[in-house]
């Protein structure tokens, strides 16, 4: 496990509404504003190649765009370049993190001061969710992607293990941006998929609170 005394105090900060990065996942990123480029190239620079994700919100802060306290650092674990210049990422997702402060410096883009500690789960092997239910999640999830016109890969859907389905599904699905974070900050992998329930349980009812299903 990869203890705080081993991670960066201070990390670049990619402020992305509605893109999720969670432990153990991974996040393709498409890089094009000069400003994160920079970042970019700053972070492969270092040991870590980390990068801070995390949802804006409605607090205004630099750059006009305040942001939640709750993030979650990606490793680059792939990297090329275009011909144009622009990056293409993908970021494996190491830890959840938490902001102490925003530091103001040279940079083209956003850092921060980060604290690690209380997500010590982040950086084991894996969670596990002792009272998912397949069978009736898929069936919603099913119900869900049909009122969508969406597709899915339905024989990979059953077999996936617990972690990598309710974090890809948390990732991908198209929510708000505080349901998001919602799911970011779930502190176990039962409580996110609890959350996942109840976000595709509003969804399929049309935004409507009644009757909805805990």
């Amino acid at each position: 496990m990869k203890q705080p005394t081993d991670l960066p105090e201070m990390l670049a900060i990619f402020p992305l509404a509605g893109a999720l990065l969670l432990p153990r996942s991974r996040l393709p990123l498409h890089i094009f504003e000069p400003r994160y480029l920079q970042m970019i190239e700053d972070s492969l620079k270092t040991d870590t190649r980390l990068i801070g994700m995390i949802q804006p919100n409605a607090i205004p802060g630099r750059d006009g765009h305040g942001l939640h306290t709750i993030g979650c650092a990606g490793r680059i674990t792939q990297f090329s370049e275009t011909e144009d210049g622009r990056y293409m990422i993908t970021l494996g997702g190491m830890s959840r993190f938490r902001v102490r402060k925003e530091v103001e410096g040279f940079t083209p883009y956003r850092r921060c001061e980060v604290d690690w500690e209380g997500f010590e789960k982040d950086r084991c092997d894996g969670e596990e969710d002792k009272a998912f239910q397949r069978k009736p999640f898929l069936a919603l999830l099913r119900r869900y992607f049909e009122a969508r016109g969406l597709s899915a890969d339905w024989a990979t859907l059953k077999e996936a293990d617990d972690e990598l389905l309710i974090n890809s599904l948390s990732m991908m699905l198209d929510f708000e941006v505080e349901d998001k974070q919602a799911l970011l900050e779930a502190p176990s992998l039962q409580t996110r998929r609890e959350t996942l329930v109840t976000l595709i349980e509003y969804a399929l009812r049309g935004g409507q609170e009644e009757g909805m299903i805990q």
